[in-house]
């Protein structure tokens, strides 16, 4: 499977990406841990989701889609660092997740707290906004000091990172 550069980071993925959304709503546990296995063995090792995963959007199963991947990370302890995951934090709207409120320094740091947790890793390789503040342009802003990302190479580090590319 041909591999390319992911924008300005060091991370080399798939031109095809493993998409999760069903998984916790119209897939199983089991049916999810067969796609990623399935999609490993054809050479592919990019898998996307989000927070507000399964679709969709419902408050019983909102983060279901990120635990399925944490539980085939668990059973897969080896294998992941083979594997680029992707995921996103939600904007506002859905009054379950952080009360619906707007992305900010704050909501960023508390979404990537239970993106971590649910996906059982270290280190989230790609980290996304799902949709942005309409209201503003996010994409000129930074939160100093608030979330704490990094490029380094995954090799040499000593796997303490939160977020390895943050785009």
């Amino acid at each position: 499977m041909k591999k390319i550069k992911l924008g300005c980071s060091d991370l080399q993925v798939t031109e095809v990406c493993l998409g999760s959304m069903t998984w916790g709503q119209q897939n199983s546990l089991d049916e999810a841990f067969e796609q990623i296995d399935y999609a490993l063995d054809q050479g592919v090792n990019f898998i996307d989701t989000a927070e507000m995963y399964p679709i969709p959007p419902n408050e019983a199963t909102s983060g279901e889609t990120e635990r399925f991947i944490g539980e085939w990370v668990r059973a897969n302890p080896g294998k992941r660092d083979d594997v680029v995951i992707a995921t996103k934090i939600v904007g506002v709207g859905l009054p379950w997740i952080r009360k619906g409120s707007p992305i900010s320094g704050k909501s960023i740091k508390e979404a990537v707290e239970g993106s971590l947790k649910r996906l059982n890793t270290d280190c989230i390789d790609l980290y996304q906004l799902h949709w942005p503040n309409r209201i503003s342009p996010h994409f000129a802003k930074h939160w100093s000091g608030m979330v704490p990302h990094t490029q380094v190479d995954r090799r040499l580090q000593e796997r303490k990172c939160w977020i390895f590319f943050m785009g």
